[in-house]
């Protein structure tokens, strides 16, 4: 580890944290707080923007008798956002550590007195050695003013607390030169901003609850953070240790660098 880091900002997909039948895994989030209680002891502060309020929702509710998608969501999220919280408040606690919930809509990082606010937010956990868990505000956001998915978010939060790195993990590898499981694919390792690697980006169907970001937004926020000087990581949230080998310039995943 050759730089100096001092803070970090990781985001969890919803497709990380699931099994194939939408259920949240307790031992993926556990390995995920083990990895932050070991920066932690490093000197080095995380904050986690975490999905999984929607599923963790519809796990509770089952069918749900609301028509209207944006309410349904609404629901599944406010329903499922303190079950989340309780498994991170339990499994923290476990590791000796606190952790704090930050829920912001996008009008929240505007200029002005609500951008101010947040800092102080982050700023005052971050001090007092508690471990901020952001995600949307999603019972009271507004469908014009979303975040487009959580890694919009994580990226304006790095950009916030001038972050020394930002890890976005999801459930493959990294980024490929086409279709992940093609064998004809390559991870790439590193990717400089102005690189054209749009041209290897493959849609993908998800179901509801499943998260917003596709592979081609999490290219547009990697290369958007990384341009602002926020070295960004896109790898594997299930494989070991992942955090702490990206953190220790290992070969894991695809960097974004400027």
């Amino acid at each position: 580890m050759d730089e100096d880091i001092k803070r970090v900002v990781v985001k969890v997909g919803t497709n990380v944290m699931t099994n194939k039948d939408n259920r949240i895994l307790g031992p993926v989030l556990k390995e995920l707080v083990r990895q932050i209680s070991e920066l932690y002891e490093r000197d080095i502060m995380t904050v986690l923007v975490s999905s999984g309020s929607s599923i963790a929702g519809q796990e509770i509710l089952g069918e749900c008798k609301i028509q209207d998608k944006s309410i349904r969501r609404q629901v599944f999220s406010a329903v499922g956002q303190p079950r989340m919280m309780r498994h991170y408040y339990s499994i923290f606690h476990d590791y000796g550590m606190r952790c704090a919930q930050v829920l912001a809509t996008k009008r929240d990082f505007d200029p002005g007195k609500h951008r101010e606010n947040m800092i102080n937010c982050y700023e005052g956990l971050l001090a007092e050695g508690i471990i901020p868990i952001a995600n949307e505000d999603d019972a009271v956001s507004l469908t014009m003013s979303m975040f487009s998915d959580n890694d919009e978010l994580a990226s304006l939060v790095a950009e916030l607390i001038n972050a020394d790195k930002l890890i976005i993990l999801t459930d493959i590898e990294g980024f490929y030169t086409g279709h992940p499981e093609d064998e004809n694919s390559e991870k790439l390792n590193e990717v400089k901003v102005d690189e054209n690697v749009e041209k290897y980006v493959q849609t993908s169907d998800k179901g509801e609850g499943e998260g917003r970001g596709g592979m081609g937004s999490k290219l547009k926020i990697a290369k958007g953070t990384a341009n602002k000087d926020i070295p960004t990581y896109i790898a594997n949230g299930k494989r070991h240790n992942v955090i702490l080998d990206i953190i220790d310039g290992k070969d894991v995943g695809t960097k974004f660098t400027n």
